[in-house]
């Protein structure tokens, strides 16, 4: 599968990207029987339409494809690959008023829409392709849906091949593909090199847990990301009902969003120093699972008390995030599936995030809104912190009465980050329904808002 644009020089059918009103302007111009035959289909420029206009030979002279009105498009992201998903085979030429960040979003949504995860079972590739539109940095857009369909396809696929080792192997790969430098810590090596959590998390699986540390760039400003790397969650000894454990081969989606997003900030060789951490296990159940109750000493120092096996990602990340503070950068973000409180607040679609800083908060908006990466603040809310304070440890990693969880669960983070730039975003990773440019699956969140703002943020 190639996410790419038809060559320039492709034989293209002229595609038109019409509004209802750019459709009562188009239509005079056009010949009687076009005329005849756009009325024949009922083709009114709604979102998403999409129709072939033939010659009188039947060799096709257009394409019409509909925008919809303004108020539709604030409804649905991506209306070009919502018609381009209808099209026959053929490359297209966009033809439309498009410009800037409108025209770049709507051409990489073209892009994804071709995305199929055909692993396991083979899977029809959209065949119309879109030469690239004029004023769009082509290879910029590629190699943004190359890094989402790394994404995508990381979380898609299930456990028993994405487990530690794989996940490891994928980055591994990434890594060597970009001339990066790569190392791992395994096993009972965690526990030497003071990961305690991380190891205490995965022992009970049969695959080792690890640490990932990836290292790109020799210059520029620092930029650590963390992801939470939990192949599978069973919950461990709080073992979830079997509907919430269908979709925890997903739990590894902070993981694999900074990988997709790593991708993209290598193949377009940014001028910082990137590092990747990924601590990766499989919250298993066996007799040397952690236990409710249980007091663990993390890497920092702090203590936490068990409350709940299944709030595992927290912990491993605690030690990733400590780690990462130790080389003191410039921005660290962390990056994870945490909580079930983040769904109920925002659904599937918003990424919520955590930061106290306003200009980046003001970069990250700003990358969402001209990405068609939708994110959403929540607050480092300070009077929530006593509820993270057992008094028996320091931390408790599941506090109890089901409140804020996903504010709860980013200050418990941020008390790891130490005194660098730090932002948390609680994804989904998850689209439960097929939608344009974004099929039912694994999907990346706040990567491209995020790609958008660095620039900004890290003074690139």
């Amino acid at each position: 599968m190639s996410l790419t644009f038809a060559p320039a020089d492709a034989d293209a059918t002229p595609l038109y990207l019409l509004t209802p009103e750019g459709l009562e302007d188009w239509l005079p111009r056009q010949s009687e029987a076009a005329k005849t035959w756009i009325a024949a289909a009922g083709f009114g420029a709604g979102l998403g339409e999409a129709l072939c206009v033939p010659r009188p030979d039947g060799r096709r002279l257009c394409a019409i494809a509909g925008y919809g009105n303004e108020a539709a498009r604030k409804r649905a992201r991506f209306g070009l690959a919502a018609a381009a998903a209808k099209l026959p085979a053929g490359d297209y030429r966009l033809v439309s008023d498009l410009a800037g960040a409108a025209l770049e979003a709507e051409a990489l949504g073209w892009l994804l829409g071709q995305y199929v995860f055909d692993r396991y079972a083979e899977a029809a590739t959209p065949a119309a392709r879109l030469v690239a539109p004029e004023g769009v940095d082509a290879a910029r857009l590629e190699a943004i849906a190359k890094g989402e369909a790394l994404t995508r396809d990381l979380i898609n696929t299930p456990a028993n091949d994405m487990g530690p080792v794989a996940l490891e192997a994928a980055a591994r790969a990434l890594a060597q593909a970009h001339g990066a430098a790569f190392e791992v810590i395994r096993g009972k090596a965690l526990l030497e090199e003071n990961f305690p959590l991380i190891h205490t998390v995965g022992r009970a699986s049969d695959e080792a847990p690890r640490l990932l540390d990836m290292r790109w760039g020799d210059s520029g400003p620092k930029l650590t990301l963390v992801g939470k790397g939990v192949c599978f969650d069973t919950g461990g000894l709080n073992l979830k009902p079997g509907a919430s454990m269908a979709l925890m081969k997903k739990d590894m989606g902070g993981a694999a969003t900074v990988l997709g997003l790593a991708e993209m900030i290598m193949a377009l060789g940014l001028k910082l120093r990137l590092r990747v951490l990924i601590p990766a296990v499989e919250n298993a159940v066996s007799g040397n699972a952690f236990r409710p109750g249980d007091i663990l000493t993390s890497r920092q120092g702090l203590t936490v008390e068990i409350n709940n096996t299944d709030a595992e990602g927290r912990l491993v990340l605690a030690d990733a995030l400590s780690f990462g503070a130790e080389d003191a950068p410039d921005l660290m973000i962390s990056m994870a599936t945490l909580t079930g409180a983040a769904r109920v607040a925002v659904g599937p679609d918003l990424a919520p995030y955590f930061s106290d800083d306003e200009g980046f908060v003001s970069a990250l908006e700003a990358g969402a809104a001209s990405a068609q990466d939708p994110v959403w603040r929540l607050p480092f809310w300070e009077p929530y912190e006593s509820m993270i304070e057992p008094g028996i440890a320091d931390l408790d990693n599941a506090p109890s009465g089901g409140f804020a969880g996903c504010i709860t669960a980013a200050l418990f983070l941020r008390r790891f980050a130490g005194a660098t730039h730090y932002a948390h975003f609680d994804v989904y990773g998850w689209n439960p329904a097929a939608k344009p440019a974004r099929p039912k699956g694994g999907v990346g969140m706040a990567a491209r808002a995020l790609l958008e703002a660095l620039p900004q943020v890290l003074k690139l």
